[in-house]
């Protein structure tokens, strides 16, 4: 814009020395500061300065955009770039064990993730781009969230286009460097404080051949973080009600198979686990920018990036299994009343169900049942991330030319020996014992433990009944003789993804009319991602005959995390129980692997031993051509600007996978094409010095994941993991954006805005479940290859307590894919935000004049789509208990409309800061509303939740951070993460029905110190 600039604009400008880098895909544009006489220039740093800058940058620019920006070198509001991106208005975040992990722009997970305006790749299968918690936050100087997009915008947003960006040297006004040292410490971890180091330097110099400049940033970063997920599963426990005639494939059922049976029906208890989270981050970045302006209108440049990040997993599951084999033996102590609410309109009506009770042993029913199980995941995710992008600029009479190609690379290997023990209770008897007690062919690996739960209050609290006469003792639950090998995962997945792009951009200026300048230009790129599984499973044993016990790799074993009740103080808990060391195995799984299969061969003759090879039913490559052009017309008359332009792109996928018959594996290749046209319309009108109006309407498209294009099958070993099948056929979404805002800025570094958005989504990618015929214990009953009853044949499938006795593999389980739903959907949403601070009250106020504050908050709305969940069979047997009707024959299924995930109605975000003499303190509070999502604790799938996502409750976050300046140099400062401990708590079906899942998360206490020289 070229409108004269108002004095608080003015004031604005010079309230800050730091760079404001041209938004990526706006107008460049210049503005004169015009001094005058009640013009005061005010020199300002650090927060203020930064919401300065970043306000201005959104005032000015042409697009509806949000911008952060570093108040210092290194210095963004968080340590984390997702939690960075929760300070922006539209923006909530999730978290993986309280770490920032995922990032919905107004409620949609799908939006591109850019560093100085390049299209980044990320470490998995999907589009989004590299992930938030592979870069550094202190080698990024901004972020730039553009809501509204242009014709040059990559495609492929439906939420917003996510820009980082770093230091230009050619912009820096002096020599810098500066170093930063830091420790976190975790409230639930034990491995102590975790280090943090960054570093920067960064000039240029004027020669005689022209205008140098050179920035290098690095940090390296060590992070652990950890929360606690208790499950409890009362779905298959249904008991019902005495006087009911429960009819099951035309059979009636005997009352007496339910001894504990009430007047009314009740939800017993199905499965009990106990998950600790546990994750460790060491990332290495490094930045480095070169620059070159031979002179004024002329200036070339060199970026790379690269980010080595290893996400070591090391948690543990204990878990009670084979519950519902004794459902109707034990008759709970208390219940509470479950009122599922409605889906579609339907209400789904209440049950009663268990709260608290105990889980004891009943021989005569099944003599090792419940039974208790020590799980050990310990996985990883390596990744080595690179970004290239070389390019120059020319500015002529009237034309500006600008010239890049790029390269990004992400290469990922997920390094995995997970295992899981056994417990033998040597207080319960062992089944299938010949005359003299000895160990047959038929004798089971585990046997009876008993339990106890309660439920109350809001909390999932359970743990072994040590009052009951089979309880193991604490000596006898440590002891590796009372253990024995069930089954071993390995893998060394591999995914590598790149994106090589070229791309030429050019504006003609006009004189005399109100068509400022036109752009056009092209870009090119080509993307490939392949995918290989290498795992292999050792068990999956159900016998005693092929387990080895715990005294034959006893140097592995050591005692399990017993810190359980730190995040809430629960006294009920799992805390003695011994595990495979996830350090050892993580440091030299080599080993490890190697005394598990000694023990195997001492216990075996003939054992089941390891043979890592690629999956050929797993195995994928896709590559992807695109060529886009576009143009568009820049205008400005009296007090609108603005432009409107086209993107037309062509992209050319092919798809290849294996196709597997009787008679082998061969590579079979699907190719298609597709083209869209895609309009942009953005105005600027200001009505009064101090008031921005904007409009944005445009067209854009999401390309689905390349996991979801995937035309390979991989079938998992393990029974209760549903079939993930691709759909080449998938189309892309196609996404309508109208928004309407209105911005006043009515002080120094202040603004009230409220604005409106609607987007229209086609082709929504949703997930369908086809669930395979469970019996009333949950256990999958179908081993028929056709699967009429649903489901799909896994050929592999094994570890089910139903397949366990007939001592086979092989079986009908969940199916999950994706599809476009056919219905149109739609996003409307408001959002609202204020921002001011005292500081022009200093006479009045004094000190006080250092407080300022900040608030914004979202409310949106989600409408349409076609494509429903059903109710998996669990679900199915409650919701029509609830009605009286108990013959399978005449069951109905519920429905409801899939519709977003992890989507928000409403989010609000509130940050109270003060900066004076040195002092600057900032106060953050973070809530959003429930949403639906698949996150869920345990590895639950769809049939565990009745066959719908879960509903994770409303959530509230305090984070807070403190810095003083030593002097001119030295600044030390603390930072504290979740200072109210937020947990995560999930129902369900709906909001408040049945709970089923928590999430105990942690708080984190950064602090350190940072020198600039």
């Amino acid at each position: 814009m070229t409108h004269k600039l108002s004095k608080i604009t003015l004031a604005m400008l010079s309230a800050t020395a730091l760079y404001i880098p041209s938004v990526v895909n706006a107008q460049e544009t210049t503005a004169e500061v015009e001094a005058s006489d009640d013009y005061e220039v005010i020199q300002v740093s650090g927060i203020r300065s930064s919401l300065t800058s970043a306000l201005l940058e959104k005032r000015e620019s042409i697009n509806l955009i949000e911008v952060i920006e570093a108040e210092d070198i290194g210095k963004l509001p968080d340590q984390n770039l997702a939690e960075v991106l929760e300070n922006v208005t539209g923006i909530q975040i999730t978290r993986t064990a309280g770490v920032g992990t995922g990032v919905q722009i107004r409620g949609s997970n799908s939006n591109n993730v850019l560093i100085n305006g390049v299209q980044t790749v990320g470490a998995g299968t999907g589009r989004g781009g590299i992930s938030f918690e592979d870069v550094s936050a202190s080698i990024i100087a901004g972020v730039e969230v553009a809501k509204a997009s242009d014709a040059k915008t990559i495609e492929g947003s439906v939420g917003g286009t996510v820009n980082l960006r770093t230091i230009r040297p050619l912009e820096l006004s002096e020599q810098l460097i500066n170093v930063r040292v830091q420790g976190e410490d975790s409230s639930l971890t034990t491995d102590g404080i975790q280090p943090r180091f960054s570093a920067v330097y960064g000039n240029n110099w004027d020669t005689d051949s022209g205008k140098f400049g050179f920035v290098f940033s690095g940090s390296l970063t060590k992070q652990e973080s950890s929360s606690f997920r208790p499950r409890v599963d009362r779905d298959g426990s249904l008991v019902e009600n005495c006087d009911a005639v429960v009819v099951r494939d035309g059979e009636v059922e005997d009352v007496a198979s339910r001894p504990v049976c009430q007047d009314f029906d009740f939800l017993g208890i199905q499965f009990l686990n106990q998950e600790y989270e546990n994750f460790e981050y060491e990332t290495t970045n490094i930045s480095t920018t070169f620059e070159y302006a031979p002179n004024d209108n002329m200036k070339f440049f060199v970026d790379l990036l690269l980010t080595d990040q290893e996400r070591r997993q090391d948690s543990t599951r204990v878990q009670g299994s084979g519950v519902s084999s004794v459902l109707n033996q034990n008759l709970p102590t208390e219940f509470e009343t479950v009122n599922y609410g409605s889906l579609d309109g339907v209400e789904l009506g209440s049950i009663q169900a268990a709260v608290r009770g105990t889980i004891e042993p009943d021989l005569a029913k099944d003599d090792d049942d419940p039974n208790l199980r020590f799980s050990s995941d310990t996985g990883a995710r390596i990744t080595d991330t690179s970004l290239v992008r070389i390019g120059g600029e020319w500015q002529g009479d009237n034309l500006f030319a600008s010239f890049e190609i790029s390269s990004a690379s992400s290469d990922t290997t997920n390094p995995n020996l997970s295992t899981t023990l056994n417990f033998i209770n040597p207080n319960a008897p062992l089944d299938g014992l010949d005359d003299d007690g000895n160990i047959t062919s038929d004798t089971s690996n585990d046997n009876a433990v008993p339990f106890i739960y309660d439920l109350t209050g809001g909390a999932l609290t359970f743990g072994i009944n040590f009052d009951s006469p089979f309880a193991p003792t604490v000596a006898e639950l440590l002891d590796p003789n009372n253990v024995v090998l069930d089954q071993v995962d390995v893998g060394r997945n591999e995914t590598n993804n790149s994106l090589d792009a070229l791309r030429a951009d050019f504006t003609y200026y006009l004189e005399e009319s109100p068509v400022t300048s036109v752009d056009f230009g092209f870009r090119v790129s080509k993307r490939d991602s392949t995918f290989n599984q290498i795992t292999d499973r050792i068990g999956g044993f159900s016998k005693m005959v092929d387990s080895p016990s715990g005294s034959l790799f006893s140097e592995l074993l050591v005692e399990g995390p017993s810190n359980f009740g730190d995040a809430d103080g629960r006294e009920l808990a799992m805390r003695n129980f011994i595990i495979i060391d996830p350090d050892l195995a993580f440091n030299n799984p080599d080993f490890v692997l190697e005394t598990l299969e000694s023990a195997l061969i001492a216990h075996d003759s003939s054992p089941d031993l390891s043979s890592l090879s690629p999956s050929s039913s797993a195995f994928f490559s896709i590559s992807e051509e695109t060529q886009a052009l576009y143009a568009q017309a820049n205008f400005e008359f009296d007090y609108v600007v603005g432009n409107i332009g086209v993107r037309h792109l062509k992209t050319t996928v092919d798809s290849t996978g294996n196709t597997i018959t009787d008679a082998g594996d061969t590579l079979t290749t699907i190719s298609g094409d597709y083209s869209f046209t895609l309009p942009k319309l953005n105005l600027v009108v200001t009505p009064h010095d101090d008031v921005v109006l904007r409009l944005g309407w445009g067209q854009d498209i999401r390309r689905p994941d390349f996991s979801d294009l995937n035309t390979s099958v991989s079938f998992p070993a393990n029974i209760n993991q549903s079939v993930s099948i691709g759909n080449p056929g998938l189309e892309p979404q196609e996404i309508t954006t109208l928004d309407i805002s209105a911005e006043w800025y009515f002080a120094e570094a202040a603004v009230v805005s409220i604005g409106y958005f609607d987007k229209e989504i086609g082709n929504l990618f949703v997930s369908t479940l086809d669930s395979a015929l469970r019996d009333s214990n949950g256990f999958f009953t179908t081993t028929d290859t056709t699967c009429a009853s649903g489901g799909i044949y896994n050929p592999v499938a094994e570890g089910d307590d139903f397949l366990a006795p007939l001592g086979v593999t092989g079986a009908c389980v969940d199916k999950q894919t994706q599809i476009n739903d056919p219905a149109t959907t739609t996003q409307t949403g408001i959002e609202m935000a204020v921002q001011y601070d005292l500081s022009s009250f200093e006479d009045d106020l004094g000190w006080a004049s250092g407080f300022g504050f900040m608030a914004n908050y979202t409310i949106q709305e989600y409408k349409g789509g076609s494509t429903v969940n059903s109710s998996a069979g669990r679900g199915t047997d409650i919701f029509n208990a609830i009605n009286g009707i108990y013959n399978d024959a005449d069951f109905e299924s519920v429905t409801a409309v899939q519709g977003l995930l992890d989507f928000s109605e409403n989010a609000y975000n509130v940050t109270a800061y003060y900066e004076k003499f040195g002092l600057s303190a900032r106060l953050r509070y973070t809530w959003r509303e429930a949403f639906r999502t698949d996150d869920t604790a345990g590895g639950a799938s769809r049939n565990s939740t009745l066959g719908f996502p879960v509903y994770t409750h409303d959530r509230g976050q305090l984070n807070a951070s403190v810095s003083y300046d030593v002097n001119e140099q030295l600044n030390l400062g603390v930072e504290a993460v979740n200072l109210n401990k937020a947990g995560v708590t999930q129902s369900c079906v709906n909001e408040g029905a049945i709970l089923c899942f928590q999430g105990l998360a942690d708080r984190r206490i950064t602090f350190g110190a940072s020198y600039r020289f």
